[in-house]
């Protein structure tokens, strides 16, 4: 979703302010490592994504900001005025008066409960493995609560202390990637200090919990999509083992600043070459490909198995032989195509900005197609995650945010 910009700068500043702290506190020895990162030492924390909720509040907080700066000046002046008695007085009640008159937030939506690993980030590359591996965790441990679809409705779940959240929502990418961490390692209470999850920090080393974090997003982005044919939160196309003849790329994440298709189509003998993007192919399970790829491919998704599963997962559908979708310059998945031909609509966009506004102005010899492309260059894709902003230029860092912020 789009904001305004003063508001984006304000989350990152605070964000970036407490981050800033942290190094800091912990280049000093005093605050220890927690799970190979530094530990919040505190135990509340600006609430940046309750600023993004209430615009009001926000402004309040922009409003004192600037009181204050300007407090500092006046007393700054008063300071400087010498024996200018008259001067100096009036400056301290300007001072005084701006202090007194300066709009502030309030404090509880100013500040949230904190861990030590709230500003924790996951280190782990959002990639098809890491999802692969997530899904097993999620059966052997998460499945009997949660459910098979992550609703909170598992077998087990009428006997918890309070029924499970779902997941088949925006809570995932709300929440900060160290507050969610810490609740799977370190398991969550009710507000009367009963249990109502257990902590899995025995069950599962630190990586396997930041593979299981990925495979709840992903599960999540499948079943919003299923459930509303969009996604509400950004979604970033996974990294993935590639074979691209005659060029160095490997991997997904080696693509810079390139649009991308990937299908998984069965026949990619009638798609043509597209020079605005690169064509990434996945073949059907139990397909042989050989060296020379197709005309209209670039590059051949070569972990096929886990590959397959990460994207079933991620679009909530069985089926990828009719599947085409395309991530953005910045790695952010944008549309999908399950027509299984290579047309496209503006109504494939699955990913959008809700306050985008009037429709790129298109020329009526635009195919459908290219007006899909320049709304999505239109429309770069931004959003705050616990308070972080995420997003905006650059292959593929703005998705890799979404694994490591």
């Amino acid at each position: 979703m789009q904001k305004a910009p003063w508001l984006l700068w304000l989350l990152e500043a605070m964000q970036r302010g407490q981050e800033g702290l942290l190094r800091l506190w912990h280049a000093l020895g005093w605050t220890p490592v927690v799970d190979g990162q530094p530990a919040w030492p505190w135990a509340q924390r600006l609430a940046g994504e309750h600023l993004l909720l209430d615009v009001g509040q926000a402004r309040a907080l922009a409003g004192g900001l600037v009181a204050a700066a300007l407090v500092v000046v006046l007393l700054l002046l008063a300071w400087l005025g010498g024996r200018r008695r008259r001067l100096r007085w009036g400056l301290l009640a300007s001072a005084g008066l701006v202090a007194v008159l300066a709009p502030w937030p309030s404090a509880q939506v100013l500040w949230v409960p904190a861990s030590p690993r709230s500003f924790h980030h996951n280190p782990v590359p959002f990639s098809d493995t890491a999802i692969a591996a997530g899904a097993g965790h999620y059966q052997r441990l998460c499945v009997a609560c949660h459910g098979t679809t992550g609703n909170g409705q598992g077998p087990q779940a009428a006997r918890q202390a309070v029924w499970p959240p779902s997941f088949t929502g925006p809570l995932l990418w709300r929440r900060a990637d160290g507050d969610l961490l810490h609740a799977v390692r370190q398991g969550l209470t009710t507000a009367g200090g009963q249990p109502s999850m257990p902590g899995f920090a025995e069950q599962l080393t630190v990586a396997q919990s930041w593979e299981l974090l990925h495979f709840l997003r992903a599960q999540a982005a499948g079943q919003l999509l299923q459930l509303s044919g969009s996604w509400a939160m950004p979604v970033a196309l996974p990294d993935m083992a590639l074979r691209c003849p005659g060029q160095p790329w490997q991997r997904v994440r080696d693509l810079q600043r390139q649009r991308v298709r990937l299908v998984g189509l069965e026949d990619v003998q009638g798609l043509l070459p597209d020079p605005r993007m690169l064509t990434l192919w996945l073949p059907p399970e139990g397909r042989a490909v050989g060296a020379v790829l197709p005309a209209a491919v670039d590059c051949v998704v070569t972990s096929g198995t886990e590959a397959r599963q990460a994207l079933r997962w991620l679009t909530g559908s069985e089926a990828l032989q009719q599947t085409q979708l395309l991530a953005d310059k910045s790695g952010w998945l944008r549309a999908r195509n399950d027509r299984g031909a290579d047309s496209w609509s503006e109504g494939d966009l699955v990913c959008r900005l809700a306050d985008a506004g009037a429709a790129v102005p298109a020329s009526t010899a635009e195919d459908s197609l290219t007006r899909l492309l320049r709304s999505m260059d239109s429309q770069p894709v931004v959003y705050v995650k616990g308070g972080s902003l995420h997003g905006g230029a650059g292959r593929r860092g703005a998705p890799r945010d979404q694994a490591a912020s």
